[in-house]
């Protein structure tokens, strides 16, 4: 199978191990809502912010959605990211040029996205989990490579097209009017199995009408046919039409119901035989039935919105005019992924969230089917943050005054607004920093240990049961007791007082003075903080 290589990729292919864990530190004057929305915006370098949210995270995301810089050479480049490699910082150290092609772009944007994708991969839920990655032409093909090599070119599923502009103005030899979108899947089988549908629009609706005042609504004819390879002998029979005109299978087809169920969707009304009643038979399926469509490759702009529509979605949120720079997505298309991917009970992340799309599609989402479905956004830039992302969150979550003075209804839902530490979790020496809290260090502890996002409520030294084995944290005075000898090492009188489990455990500890009982005890010692190099 092709590979993909470049210069520099030896040095970022475990960068994500050497990136330090730092903390969430929520800032409540930014917050929106209550508390425990699930929600959250992270301001901070998305690949220390993804560090940081794996011990919560890891394994629980359904979708990803993602729209990453496109590698134009006209974006301004931020993601100088430390990696320790002669190459590496003679590229990153320096600006993307604008100069159009060059071969050191191309390795500057695939050193950035690697150890990205390595640490979202983690976050999907090994079950059903799913990826989607918006791109251009500048990069669809290296960022098909990369996924193929992170992923594993057996979970694509899809390069979707949308239509970004319908406009006919057209200033290069071929107009730009498509970008893409990759979907990869964690398991494919379970994936294609779901057939998530999408909402049919008005324009789909159309085909559907009421030609007879049918009180039920609109309706449409469905061909009563099928191919005649696998039929059962009741699907070959004579059907007499209301005229009295009689009709039997074509050559080579069959009807697609059993004569019994014929007879029911008659008696029901639910065959149409033409406004003369001579025609062919055909099955009514009325609109309010129809619970979506199957999603194609193809969508088109009057389906998921356009970069004009984006635009002024932006603008109006902000009274008039565009606080953001670039040209966002716009929400439709954003919806479409989730309505693909997600239920309504489903976490969504996004690490280069910009204006907030994302964040706004859930929302929306949610509002439309009474889902709770909960996102995380990671933004960069402190400005845009609090600014853009932030605000655009907080005025569709609580209602806005749009830019013709006319009251826009909040959507509901709130979120928690953070910041990582200045500091990384360990100090210089390698010590757990003194300010850590339990609940803080559990989280690393957990994943550390199960490799998945802690989920328990870090109010006992037992953090929970993982795969048959009980795991303890004995750490700043979780027994009410911070001596030496005490709460957080291990010793006889401290483990008679943890709550029992009839099995192994494993027990994180300053220190273990237990001594030959450890074994008989059927526990598995691990010291912090060196058991933690995660």
């Amino acid at each position: 199978m092709p590979t993909l290589n470049w210069i520099g990729k030896e040095a970022v292919v475990k960068h994500h191990k050497e990136v330090p864990f730092r903390l969430l530190e929520p800032v409540p004057e930014l917050s929106c809502g209550p508390a425990d929305s699930g929600n959250l915006i992270v301001q901070g370098d998305n690949l220390h912010a993804l560090k940081a949210l794996l011990p919560r995270y890891a394994g629980q995301v359904k979708c990803i959605y993602i729209d990453p810089p496109y590698n134009t050479g006209n974006e301004g480049w931020v993601y100088n990211d430390n990696v320790n490699s002669p190459e590496i910082r003679k590229w990153l150290g320096e600006v993307v040029g604008k100069e159009g092609e060059t071969l050191d772009r191309h390795d500057r944007w695939l050193c950035m996205m690697y150890p990205r994708l390595v640490l979202l991969k983690q976050f999907l839920r090994e079950d059903n989990g799913v990826i989607w990655i918006s791109i251009d032409d500048a990069a669809v093909n290296l960022a098909r490579l990369l996924m193929d090599e992170i992923f594993g070119a057996g979970r694509f599923i899809a390069c979707n097209v949308w239509q970004k502009r319908y406009s006919r103005e057209n200033r290069e030899a071929i107009g730009d009017v498509h970008e893409y979108l990759l979907v990869y899947a964690m398991n494919p089988a379970k994936f294609k199995e779901s057939r998530n549908k999408v909402p049919i629009d008005e324009k789909q609706a159309k085909v559907y009408r009421n030609p007879n005042n049918d009180p039920k609504g609109r309706w449409r004819p469905i061909p009563m046919t099928a191919q005649a390879g696998h039929a059962t002998p009741d699907q070959f029979y004579e059907i007499t039409a209301p005229s009295g005109k009689k009709f039997k299978p074509p050559a080579g087809r069959c009807w697609g119901l059993s004569e019994a169920t014929f007879e029911k969707l008659r008696a029901e009304g639910r065959i149409y035989f033409g406004k003369k009643g001579n025609s062919q038979p055909n099955i009514i399926r009325y609109l309010s039935e129809v619970e979506g469509v199957v999603p194609w490759t193809w969508w088109p702009h009057d389906e998921v919105g356009n970069t004009d529509e984006a635009t002024k979605e932006l603008m109006s949120i902000f009274g008039g005019a565009s606080p953001f720079d670039t040209t966002p997505k716009p929400v439709r298309l954003i919806q479409r992924v989730i309505q693909i991917s997600t239920n309504p009970g489903d976490l969504i992340l996004d690490s280069f969230a910009g204006s907030g799309t994302t964040a706004h599609a859930v929302l929306k989402q949610n509002a439309e089917d009474g889902g709770n479905r909960r996102f995380i956004l990671v933004e960069m830039d402190e400005n845009i943050a609090q600014n853009v992302t932030r605000e655009r969150v907080k005025r569709v979550a609580e209602g806005y005054t749009n830019a013709k003075g006319q009251a826009v209804p909040g959507l509901g839902g709130g979120f928690q607004f953070c910041r990582l530490s200045r500091e990384p979790l360990f100090d210089a020496n390698g010590q757990i920093r003194s300010d850590v809290t339990f609940a803080q260090l559990a989280e690393f502890v957990w994943f550390a240990e199960t490799g998945t996002g802690f989920t328990g409520t870090a109010d006992s030294p037992l953090l929970g049961v993982f795969e048959g084995r009980a795991i303890y944290l004995l750490y700043n005075g979780i027994l009410k007791d911070r001596s030496v000898g005490g709460g957080n090492v291990l010793t006889g009188p401290v483990f008679d007082a943890l709550p029992k489990f009839d099995g192994p455990k494993v027990i994180y500890a300053a220190a273990n003075r237990m001594g030959a009982r450890t074994a008989r005890e059927g526990i598995t010692f691990k010291q912090t903080p060196y058991a933690l190099e995660v």
